[in-house]
């Protein structure tokens, strides 16, 4: 968070505190601090130092700041360093997520005294909420090309594979950008939230079934022995093609599943 954000707290506020249940990191003491000549404040951590900037174990896991058990996060600071420290130095403190957000300045005795967050302040945080995305789990299909396949799409299938390896042909599954494994066959990987509803089907070898297409010119389909007599342009398909319906999962009314 502070290496995508450090420039634009830059003159804005004196240090950034963000707190996290994993790395909980400093701005002053942070790479990305030190490239803009952001002077020590005098700010103490608790927990255990890492690499420059970066502090682990402030805290337990929890529900509160950054995923820890805190409510105050002035709880993960020790006192700041009088040699360093100055009344009125200013601290924005933000989960890593922005879903928590405090500023603070010093007072005479160098404690932090919550004040009201200046408005190019919480325009960052807002930033730091919209930059979050939403947990997903990514679901990978892998699957490959066996040589009946290939055969149907040219009379010396290798050929097919070894276009597939230099780029001439490209695979797609459902329409759906693939990930080619490198060695013998074709071997891939598809996202399948980017395939179509319905795109996978069951035989039973047993076996899944998916899709895939190969794209390529027509030279060179025609180079690597292709089926040239069931090629057909993409316009005469408007007419003739039929639309077939998906069948339903459901068993007919009154016979057993």
């Amino acid at each position: 968070t502070i290496g995508m954000f450090a420039k634009q707290w830059h003159g804005k506020v004196d240090e950034v505190v963000v707190v996290d249940d994993h790395i909980t990191g400093v701005l002053s003491e942070h790479q990305a601090g030190k490239l803009l000549d952001i002077p020590d404040t005098g700010i103490k951590m608790k927990g255990r130092r890492s690499t420059p900037g970066r502090y682990f174990q402030v805290a337990e896991p929890g529900t509160g700041w950054g995923g820890t058990m805190i409510s105050d996060p002035l709880s993960v600071l020790g006192p700041f360093d009088p040699k360093t420290a100055r009344p009125g130095t200013t601290l924005l403190m933000v989960s890593t997520t922005g879903e928590h957000a405090a500023y603070y300045e010093l007072d005479e005795t160098l404690k932090p005294l919550e004040k009201p967050m200046p408005a190019d302040l919480k325009l960052s945080v807002e930033r730091i909420q919209e930059n979050c995305e939403p947990a997903l789990c990514t679901v990978l299909f892998m699957g490959g090309a066996g040589g009946s396949l290939r055969s149907g799409v040219t009379d010396n299938p290798v050929r097919l594979t070894r276009s597939v390896k230099e780029a001439l042909t490209r695979v797609t599954s459902g329409g759906a950008p693939v990930y080619v494994w490198p060695g013998g066959g074709i071997t891939f990987m598809v996202d399948v939230t980017r395939l179509p509803a319905g795109a996978f089907g069951y035989v039973p070898t047993p076996a899944l079934v998916a899709p895939i297409e190969f794209t390529l010119r027509l030279s060179d389909y025609a180079a690597l022995g292709g089926h040239m007599d069931h090629v057909r342009p993409l316009a005469s398909l408007k007419d003739s093609t039929e639309i077939l319906q998906k069948p339903s999962l459901q068993s007919p009314r009154g016979q057993g599943a």
